[in-house]
């Protein structure tokens, strides 16, 4: 039996951003200080180098109000998400389909190479990744929308949800806000890849010393600057379902930070919008089960950090050494497991949920790895 589908819910930074600039300053005499047209700002390699750099970051980054509790763009720049419905849009972040931007691209090919459609049975629900579920309202209503459209496309078939990372969390609060009959009439099941159901611990580190994306070329301390302000990043801490609050995340030579001293944490990086932003976010982390069929697959034996440890250091400046555990390089193994925790809960509407441990593929690697899509395949065909 084929499935309509939604092409996928994109993960933290598994959308692309289009900007508009008329900014009344710049950072640096080479930024752009006005634009004519809308163009492609997010994974633009263009815009990561040295001193360009700069003028990216001041053109993504969120501004914090802690009056309103949220977050708006920098003085002048103006940003949307292009390609709603599409699936373009999160099988290539980079528009131009350079091989450095391809997303949901081999699945979306495997897909089509089995009768699925793009823009008709395949779809896609891009979102500006950088804010959490409370100043995402809007597509939280867009996307109920267009499962129902896409349902009224397909003969009347039930939606596969197919999600990354971050869109695995945002999917179940999507879920959790529509009535069992709806759920029941419109959607089958999702497929869960390296989802960040309970958070990770590589948040807190993004927050002490930033990311480099796995790029050489690129300096988490310079990135840090952009990755902070998003309200993302402080709803994927660790959740405290799933972190003991004795289990040391941060240790210096002077003291240790837990999940309850995360306050703490943040008033000693003098970051204290991060908190802020938690306090918003904290709610929307409820892990009650979304009532719909699930699988799970996520990457395994990928050494992932789980705790930060500035042995030279007795407060949290320089370079921590990086703890790890077990994962998928990004999110910890009992985040990525943490769907296993509804087996067997009554509100499941008597849907199964199943998993699959694919041992040595990392976090992003598992778009691609060939077990994983003929996995998907088999779920969806039936076969």
């Amino acid at each position: 039996m084929i499935f309509s589908f939604i092409g996928e819910l994109p993960g933290d930074g598994g959308s692309q951003i289009d900007a508009k600039l008329d900014k009344p300053e710049v950072v640096h005499y080479i930024c752009n200080k006005k634009t004519d047209d809308w163009f492609n700002i997010w994974l633009n390699l263009e815009l990561l180098i040295p001193l360009v750099i700069d003028c990216w970051i001041d053109n993504v980054l969120l501004i914090y109000d802690n009056t309103t509790r949220t977050t708006r763009n920098s003085p002048g720049v103006e940003t949307r998400i292009p390609g709603w419905g599409h699936p373009e849009s999160v099988e290539w972040i980079d528009p131009t389909h350079a091989g450095s931007g391809a997303y949901f691209k081999d699945i979306g090919n495997a897909l089509v190479a089995n009768g699925y459609v793009r823009n008709i049975s395949i779809r896609g629900a891009p979102y500006d990744f950088r804010k959490a579920p409370n100043e995402n309202k809007q597509w939280f209503l867009d996307l109920k929308v267009l499962v129902e459209e896409t349902y009224e496309a397909n003969d009347k078939v039930p939606v596969t949800f197919i999600v990354h990372s971050m869109g695995a969390p945002m999917t179940l609060v999507f879920l959790q806000q529509q009535s069992k009959s709806w759920k029941t009439k419109y959607v089958s099941q999702i497929i869960s890849l390296a989802g960040a159901w309970a958070g990770s611990v590589k948040a807190i580190k993004v927050f002490a010393i930033g990311d480099d994306l796995g790029s050489y070329a690129l300096s988490g301390k310079v990135m840090r600057a952009e990755q902070i302000t998003s309200p993302s990043l402080a709803w994927l801490l660790p959740s405290p379902l799933f972190w003991k609050p004795d289990e040391v995340l941060v240790q210096t030579q002077s003291r240790t930070y837990t999940l309850p001293q995360l306050e703490d944490f943040f008033e000693d990086l003098n970051y204290i919008n991060g908190w802020e932003m938690r306090k918003d976010t904290i709610k929307y982390t409820d892990f009650t089960p979304p009532g719909v069929q699930i699988h799970c697959l996520y990457g395994s034996n990928i050494p992932t950090v789980e705790k930060l440890y500035y042995a030279k250091s007795a407060d949290l400046t320089g370079n921590p050494t990086l703890i790890n555990g077990d994962g998928d390089g990004t999110v910890n193994a009992r985040s990525l497991e943490a769907c296993s925790h509804w087996i067997g809960m009554k509100d499941q509407l008597g849907k199964n949920i199943s998993t699959l441990r694919v041992p040595g593929v990392d976090h992003m690697g598992i778009l691609s790895d060939s077990r994983v899509v003929q996995y998907v395949l088999g779920v969806l065909t039936g076969e």
